[in-house]
């Protein structure tokens, strides 16, 4: 056989320096060297894009190594097989003749094969008098053998690239669907700024994203998202320390005596003046609130509320306050205007007048606007807590009645 750019006989592709190089290669196998042929197969099969083979050759290569007797490849003991066309075709699944011979073709081309012809182009073994193999002609593994190394070392390469991939792909949606929530959230609350422009360039980076994207794009399209992010958190973070510091400064100007005062009494001042309380309660210590009203009481008025608990259901007033915060931005009330109602309430108490507002929702216009007005009644003594839930309890009766 001649190589080079010469034909060779048998109508075969002429052999390729670069092949001829790779069979020199094969003959400098270390003595005693073995490799698990599976191993070397699964290593083969993950970087088969790296080595430009496809689905159907890595099944011919099964296929021929299902015809090599023994699961570790080794030199002393033969790296030839001879299977015929049909026999190959079988174990490959039945696999045409000439697909079979092109995807031949294409792992002696990506250097996990060598081909041993015989004068005749036969595949064949030649035995001695005992039965013993001294000599075959056909497809060689000895390149799985001497590439183990540098196959598996492929196979961690892409396996890497494929993690990193994932998790660039996985923080990408992560940070679009933060940023998506953000902008929603800033535009229903009214938040000041040019929403608009933002959300544009927001459509643009997404319109950016390719239907089969690499990890070139995915790395930096997530560097521009999250440096969207970061700005739509500055903003919002400097509107909300900008209106804290507004409500702090007219309520530590305003209303001294109600801050941070979280006792039952504050709901019903009235009665503080009847029993002559005195002023020395305004300036006691920050302590944890007294419930005005059991929650029991609080979710049998309010029945509502639960569906926004979490998992569905509200067990605790933790529970109850998780569930405020929810409907609070559902129904588009600003974070600035509950925390004036916690400062003014208390957090369980102004949770359970969220959950007031949203059995009325129907009936009031601006629940933002309505929760703010309490909260001023409230730090003028103006407003108890009490008659509300107890008519929310009556209305609900009521209407159990009727469906009844």
């Amino acid at each position: 056989m001649q190589v080079g750019n010469v034909t060779t006989p048998f109508g075969r592709r002429p052999m390729s320096l670069a092949q001829v190089r790779g069979q020199m290669k094969t003959a400098e196998i270390k003595s005693g060297k073995t490799a698990d042929k599976w191993k070397v197969f699964r290593n083969v099969c993950e970087a088969r894009e790296m080595l430009g083979v496809q689905d159907r050759a890595l099944a011919v290569l099964d296929a021929l190594l299902t015809f090599y007797p023994d699961n570790e490849l080794s030199e002393e003991r033969g790296l030839v097989v001879f299977p015929s066309n049909d026999q190959l075709s079988v174990r490959a699944h039945g696999i045409a003749g000439t697909t079979l011979r092109r995807h031949l073709a294409a792992l002696v081309d990506a250097g996990l094969i060598h081909r041993k012809d015989s004068a005749n182009g036969k595949r064949y073994a030649r035995k001695d008098g005992s039965g013993a193999i001294e000599d075959a002609f056909g497809f060689s593994l000895a390149p799985l053998l001497a590439r183990a190394e540098e196959l598996a070392h492929a196979a961690q390469q892409v396996a890497a690239e494929r993690k990193r991939f994932r998790i660039a792909k996985e923080a990408l949606t992560v940070c679009r669907r933060d940023v998506r929530k953000l902008i929603t959230a800033a535009v229903e609350e009214g938040a000041p700024g040019d929403w608009s422009h933002i959300e544009a360039l927001f459509i643009a980076l997404v319109a950016r994203i390719p239907r089969s994207p690499m990890i070139l794009d995915l790395t930096s399209i997530l560097e521009e998202m999250e440096m969207l992010r970061e700005e739509i958190i500055n903003r919002l973070e400097i509107q909300e320390n900008s209106e804290n510091t507004d409500g702090n400064a007219v309520q530590n100007g305003c209303h001294k005596q109600n801050s941070k005062s979280e006792s039952i009494h504050e709901l019903e001042p009235s009665s503080e003046k009847e029993q002559g309380a005195k002023s020395s309660q305004d300036i006691r210590p920050t302590r944890e609130p007294i419930k005005a009203f059991p929650l029991a009481m609080v979710l049998q008025a309010c029945p509502e509320i639960v569906n926004y608990g979490p998992g569905g259901a509200v067990g605790s007033w933790r529970d109850l306050m998780s569930a405020a915060v929810v409907v609070r931005s559902m129904l588009a009330v600003s974070p600035s205007a509950y925390q004036d109602a916690c400062d003014a309430l208390g957090p369980e108490n102004a949770a359970a007048v969220m959950a007031c507002i949203l059995e009325r929702a129907g009936h009031i216009n601006s629940a933002g606007g309505y929760l703010r007005d309490l909260s001023r009644k409230a730090e003028r003594g103006e407003f108890s807590l009490g008659p509300m839930l107890m008519a929310l309890m009556r209305t609900n009766a009521g209407t159990a009645r009727r469906a009844s």
